[in-house]
């Protein structure tokens, strides 16, 4: 039922958002511009409105959220349940699950922090 009302959610805001875009293509590129500055998109020089501004709302676009938002709902924890096994990505860039960092019956420890 949820990865029903996924679908139907993103379903609508995609034609609406395509819908908008082909009758107010000039307010959609500085809405998206503006949705660009708070990813940090905007700030590669190299990689301009052009190259990824009109994938906004296209097919490939409904697929890549519809993906991503039901892999979230395998993601959810609850207290006194066992842990979601989520992919990682090494330092290597090896990509795994969390899970498979277990050993024997040793706690597992995660620490989350940045460097910079």
């Amino acid at each position: 039922l949820q990865k029903i009302l996924i679908l139907l959610h993103v379903t609508t805001c995609v034609i609406i958002g395509k819908t908008l875009m082909i009758l107010f293509p000039n307010a959609m590129k500085r809405y998206i511009l503006k949705q660009g500055e708070k990813s940090r998109m905007n700030t590669n020089p190299k990689f301009s409105y052009e190259n990824w501004g009109p994938t906004f709302f296209s097919f490939e676009y409904l697929l890549f959220v519809l993906k991503v938002k039901w892999k979230r709902l395998e993601d959810e924890a609850y207290e006194g349940h066992p842990a979601p096994n989520t992919p990682v990505v090494t330092v290597n860039g090896e990509v795994c699950h969390l899970l498979d960092f277990m050993r024997d019956n040793r706690p597992l420890i995660l620490n989350f922090g940045s460097c910079t």
